[in-house]
């Protein structure tokens, strides 16, 4: 028989109750803060209920009524430099951060409601109802608030989503050293989630301060906890990572007070992470204003039997217990908290016809839809551009590729220190699996973060990181097929927060990553990842076909505010070109394109590997064609000055690209100049892509997916043959 030994985590998961002497000796002032603010949190909610039943709330209303304990008790011992997000079901938590940064000195329970509270519940109530005046100025609601002045990062839709960014925000905290930490709120249904165990795992790898702090309803929408989850005691994930864990009756706010407590002298004591499960309820449905049992997935008798649980009573009895209020003064409370939420909505209310509508000059004006999607480029103002042609200082005309990416990189980071580089692999191979880090790690080993492999959570935390302001993140992909894996952070988060959260929030990251076609590596290895991130607003793409052009699409990329994709080419990596000796502080800006090889016959448009292919065909077939190199990428930063004097002077366009059609780049580009030139078009825009399927492991096959000299050759002929102009 073999000998078993049982085996125990490097980690505590402890349940923690609140004792009668813990009662006894609470400060009077955190009980005091606690109730109030759970009357204002409970009031604000029992209002938005009551204006979405009346049709006045767009969109959904995910009350938190029942669940205040969690929020208050946590809240109550956070700094306001400390960070909170949370899902969708945020409003007490954001209420409960906001509430303590304006309330710094306590709260009353014989005074009124100050106008700071006021302000706070106006803003949120018409953030919620999608009003200018709200906290992201209509556009985020319910689901999407934030308030960073207050540590508040962003409330989130997609269920732990926000998790990873939490993350990010825990990272700069434990950079800056001054004792800081960020809670991430989620509930039963995030625990299972992908992004959400890969950030347990990261931020325990790293040691980061960040609680974990997990609101068990026992519902995601209407699916029981237990109907999904073996074991049903979340605050077990911690033993998988070795993140110390509580369990807490959440429905105590002392109880959570006290391992929050415990959880912070961890966090600022830089023992890393932490969990805590508060075990809550929530006394209406997912959505809206009846409760669970009108659905038939509860009954009455378990919403009557947490009912008598509720936290709010549960303050004020053991507040009353000690003598430290009556049972007057709590009813005096609620009574100004609910009146307090009566004037707000009032004065975002008026009648029409004897029917209760929101004041029509609130709404956000109808120009101010894309405003934010992307920032204005003013931190370009009064740089040094150059281009090759018109530059002074000494050129290398053999300089590698590679190289230079790693020594743009040396020299910005030399220069900047908040550059911080992360990505799998990137602190070994002496530069990581192609050597664009060379140098890097020994140089600055806390700034170069060899991450685990998990895209979804390492991209979270540098867009976290990214929208803390204080540091700048270069996250490199090894392959571009992994943006799917970390789709959610690229695209629903890091893309769309600007805008989300109000137009004028930062999110400086830059994303580099490499086309492999050509390489062998297959359907999953081998995208051309532009036309992906053409399509998704706030992105700005930059695809480098010279070592100068790297040099400074790069330096832009990394003074941009808004998120950027620098795209290489594996078969750029080893050419050699034109670079500078050792002047790398030079600027190209976003959005200007480069003639490569002037023509009066036809444009082509190409970028990356394909731009010398191009210029090659063309002269060997001795054809007049202008080649533009696009450089920029994106909508925003299409050089349309430079597309449009070349069709005028042409007539006839070539668009030239290297991937499949799938996910072609080339389609939105010959749309718009379709759209934007017909008047001047002697043909429909020409296109040389790739096959419709993804490059596969044959090298017969792979070749035959992408674009080959024969291929842009025979493009090239059409183009002449459709002007009546055929080659021999």
């Amino acid at each position: 028989m073999p000998d078993h030994v049982d085996l125990t985590s490097a980690a505590s998961w402890r349940e923690l109750h609140a004792t009668r002497e813990d009662w006894s000796n609470a400060d009077p002032a955190v009980l005091e803060w606690m109730l109030v603010s759970s009357h204002l949190i409970r009031a604000f909610e029992e209002k938005v209920l009551e204006l979405a039943g009346q049709g006045l709330v767009h969109g959904p209303a995910h009350s938190a009524i029942g669940q205040e304990g969690g929020a208050v008790g946590s809240a109550a011992l956070m700094r306001t430099t400390d960070q909170v997000n949370g899902s969708h079901r945020a409003h007490h938590q954001f209420l409960a951060k906001a509430i303590r940064h304006v309330t710094p000195d306590g709260l009353s329970t014989d005074t009124g409601f100050s106008g700071a509270i006021q302000h706070l519940a106006q803003k949120s109530l018409a953030e919620i109802l999608g009003l200018a005046q709200g906290f992201c100025k209509g556009r985020g609601g319910s689901m999407h608030l934030r308030w960073s002045e207050a540590g508040n990062l962003g409330t989130n839709a997609i269920v732990g989503g926000g998790v990873p960014l939490a993350a990010g925000a825990a990272w700069a905290h434990k950079r800056a050293g001054q004792g800081d930490v960020a809670f991430s709120y989620f509930g039963d249904g995030a625990v299972n989630i992908g992004s959400v165990l890969e950030t347990m795992n990261l931020a325990a790898a790293w040691k980061l301060p960040l609680c974990f702090f997990i609101e068990n309803n026992r519902y995601a929408v209407s699916t029981h906890v237990e109907e999904v989850t073996a074991e049903p005691r979340l605050a077990a994930r911690g033993q998988a990572f070795a993140i110390p864990s509580w369990k807490v009756d959440g429905m105590d706010p002392l109880a959570v007070y006290l391992a929050t407590q415990e959880a912070m002298e961890v966090m600022r004591g830089g023992g890393g992470p932490t969990i805590i499960e508060a075990d809550v309820y929530r006394f209406f449905h997912q959505n809206g204003p009846l409760p669970g049992s009108a659905f038939g997935y509860r009954d009455k008798a378990e919403e009557t039997e947490w009912r008598a649980r509720d936290p709010l009573d549960r303050l004020s009895m053991e507040m009353q217990q000690r003598q430290l209020i009556g049972s007057e003064t709590v009813e005096a409370l609620r009574q100004r908290a609910q009146a307090l939420m009566d004037e707000v909505a009032g004065e975002l209310m008026e009648d029409n016809g004897g029917k209760r509508r929101i004041r029509p000059s609130l709404w956000p004006r109808e120009d101010f839809r894309d405003h934010g999607v992307r920032g204005d480029l003013s931190e370009f103002a009064g740089v040094r551009t150059a281009e090759l042609e018109t530059f002074q200082g000494a050129i290398n005309h053999n300089a590698k590729f590679i190289d230079v990416v790693a020594n743009v990189m040396h020299r910005r980071m030399e220069a900047d220190s908040r550059i911080v580089v992360l990505g799998e692999d990137v602190h070994r191979l002496r530069g990581g699996t192609n050597g664009a880090t060379r140098g890097l790690a020994a140089a600055w080993p806390d700034r170069i973060l060899g991450t685990p492999i998990s895209e979804n959570a390492f991209t979270g935390l540098a867009g976290g990181i990214a929208m803390d302001a204080r540091y700048r993140p270069v996250v490199e992909f090894m392959y571009p097929d992994f943006i799917w894996v970390a789709a959610d952070q690229l695209f629903n988060q890091i893309a769309k927060a600007r805008h989300m959260f109000g137009g004028d929030m930062d999110v400086p990251l830059v994303l580099r990553t490499k086309v492999a076609m050509g390489t062998g590596y297959g359907s999953q290895h081998s995208m051309d990842p532009a036309g992906i991130f053409a399509t998704s607003p706030g992105w700005r793409i930059v695809a480098p076909s010279t070592p100068f052009d790297y040099v400074g699409l790069m330096n832009s990329a990394l003074l941009c505010r808004d998120p950027v994709i620098v795209i290489e080419h594996v078969d750029l990596y080893n050419s050699t070109g034109p670079a500078p000796e050792d002047d790398l502080d030079y600027f190209i800006p976003l959005g200007r394109a480069r003639v490569v090889r002037p023509g009066a016959s036809m444009t082509v448009l190409t970028y990356l590997g394909m731009v010398q292919q191009v210029v090659d065909a063309a002269g060997r077939l001795g054809i007049d064609a202008e080649v533009i190199d696009l450089r920029s990428l994106d909508r925003a930063g299409l050089d349309w000055e430079t597309i449009e004097n070349s069709v005028r002077k042409t007539g006839n366009v070539l668009v030239v690209e290297q991937g499949a059609l799938g996910t072609s780049y080339g389609g939105m580009i010959a749309a718009e100049i379709q759209n934007r030139c017909f008047d001047w078009l002697d043909q429909p825009v020409q296109r040389v892509h790739g096959g419709e399927a993804s490059p596969s492991i044959s090298k017969v096959l792979e070749a035959a997916a992408c674009t080959r000299p024969a291929d842009i050759e025979h493009g090239l002929r059409r183009v002449m043959a459709e002007q009546g102009r055929p080659l021999s």
